[in-house]
């Protein structure tokens, strides 16, 4: 026998670290879950049906999980239409209370925001983002413009805005925008001599992050979070906002954002340096790095500014919706002749989750308009808060505010767009003030939901930014803090003033 089999064994060591429990990984679930049982017990209010009641509890699970991240928005969209199949499922039909919904018809509305036109709009718009990184038009587009603005650390400050607005136009998801432009802007760091902690860095980033943001704001097909109130203003309304409606009412905040954000970030987090030459020489190298435009970039761009035409001239030169026109782009990008990319190409970027998110939203918000839950709750809050016989300046007011506060919980508009909007469309319908263009405002309250300007984790945009390092989360709440407040008084000038000329308040 060996010297080594007469020894024995070692046993491992015991971790003297406490691993932490599942209660504690698990702590948002449990109390999304309590709150989802707490509703469900508390006795039936009157005016509200059982089913309404059980679709507020599925709301507060959904609110507590998606505030919380306790689980992959994704999954969190499966868990609720399960919810919902099952909850709704053996709750009595609202139209006939003398017999139960059934679990066939429940899963039927739980899926409902799957049959929306602007699910298809959002699948779509997701489609193009994956065609400017796989063919890499975005990144052309971006280097093309920051070549020509200069050395001058304000002017490429000015020149990050400028893409920033121009790939909103083009690429129709905010993430993929700040992604393309992210690894950009390292670049200019690099070329700059500056390190990621310095303040050229950190003002650089945060700004592309918050152009991203403001433009959200300033075009209806620049965010997801956009066409889940469109999806509800449709199936609740029966009327939609056309991209160039859209663009007349949001444009003016947008560029006055734009400019209020070149003063805070170049006042606020001020660079080491004002000009450092050799900045746009390389930005030069990488553009010509990139080579000469291929036949899938020029058919993309060509497919891309077609489509943009199309978008703007909705409802004055032809009456096909934007839903469609979209489709149609992406239908062609695929045909045999074009073939900007294969589905192999698009589908792993494709962030399937976000469109599985959408549809179970669209379908949440729809269910609880459906069920006289969001009514009911409407009721509440109209009571609450005196909107009953208040001016449409001042429920803008309030429910902006509200909206805002909200946010801070929240780390995607789009989850937010789908729990609120249809409170938001519900209070509306439940006030007394005469004239109120429920479309218009609802719209209106729309543009504070993409107000993601606070807390590094309100948007994935702001998560993609914060990823390289270059600033601290300090800042992005210190200049944060200052835009969210000049959007706010931007919102009730422009609500006492274009907004209301333009019929929206």
């Amino acid at each position: 026998m060996s010297i080594a089999e007469q020894i024995p064994a070692r046993r491992p060591e015991k971790s003297t670290v406490r691993q932490p429990s599942w209660i504690a990984n698990n702590w948002g679930l449990i109390l999304a879950i309590a709150a989802l049982i707490a509703i469900m017990l508390l006795p039936t209010p009157a005016g509200l049906p059982v089913a309404g009641q059980r679709m507020l509890a599925v709301l507060a699970f959904a609110v507590v999980v998606w505030m919380t991240e306790a689980l992959d928005y994704a999954v969190s969209a499966i868990v609720i239409a399960a919810l919902m199949a099952f909850l709704l499922g053996t709750a009595p039909n609202v139209v006939n209370p003398k017999v139960l919904l059934g679990t066939s018809a429940a899963l039927s509305v739980a899926f409902s925001g799957f049959a929306s036109t602007a699910l298809a709009l959002v699948g779509a718009a997701l489609f193009l983002a994956a065609a400017m990184q796989v063919t890499g038009l975005d990144r052309r587009i971006a280097l093309v413009i920051l070549s020509r603005v200069g050395t001058e650390t304000r002017h490429v400050v000015a020149g990050s805005i400028l893409v920033g607005i121009i790939l909103a136009f083009l690429v129709p998801s905010t993430t993929a925008r700040v992604s393309c432009l992210v690894p950009i802007m390292l670049g200019i760091i690099a070329a700059f001599g500056m390190g990621k902690k310095s303040a050229f860095a950190g003002m650089l980033m945060i700004t592309t992050t918050q152009t991203a943001s403001i433009w959200n704001v300033g075009i209806k097909t620049a965010a997801a979070q956009n066409m889940v109130a469109i999806g509800f203003i449709e199936k609740t309304l029966q009327k939609t906002i056309t991209w160039g409606e859209w663009l007349v009412a949001a444009a003016p905040f947008a560029i006055i954002m734009t400019i209020a954000l070149y003063f805070v970030m170049t006042r606020m987090l001020p660079p080491e340096v004002k000009e450092v030459p050799g900045g746009r020489e390389a930005i030069r190298k990488q553009l010509a790095e990139l080579g000469p435009m291929k036949a899938s970039e020029i058919k993309l761009l060509a497919i891309s500014l077609g489509l943009l035409a199309f978008w703007a001239t909705e409802g004055v030169a032809h009456k096909f919706d934007t839903s469609s026109t979209t489709v149609a782009a992406i239908a062609l990008m695929f045909l045999p002749g074009i073939s900007i990319m294969t589905w192999k190409q698009a589908q792993p970027n494709i962030p399937w989750g976000t469109v599985v998110l959408f549809g179970i939203g669209i379908s949440l918000g729809t269910a609880l308009l459906q069920t006289k839950g969001a009514v009911w709750l409407a009721d509440l809050v109209v009571a609450e808060f005196g909107l009953k016989q208040a001016t449409t300046l001042f429920i803008l007011g309030a429910m902006g505010l509200f909206l805002v506060v909200i946010h801070l919980g929240f780390a995607s508009a789009t989850a937010l767009a789908s729990a609120m909007i249809p409170i938001v469309i519900a209070v509306l319908q439940g006030v007394s003030t005469p004239g109120i263009n429920i479309v218009g405002m609802t719209m209106l309250l729309q543009f504070v939901v993409s107000f993601g300007f606070i807390l590094v984790v309100n948007a994935p945009q702001n998560m993609v930014a914060y990823g390289t390092e270059t600033f601290e989360a300090k800042d992005f709440v210190r200049t944060g803090l200052v835009l969210t407040a000049i959007a706010f008084a931007l919102v009730m000038v422009l609500g006492a003033t274009y907004w209301r000329w333009l019929g929206y308040v």
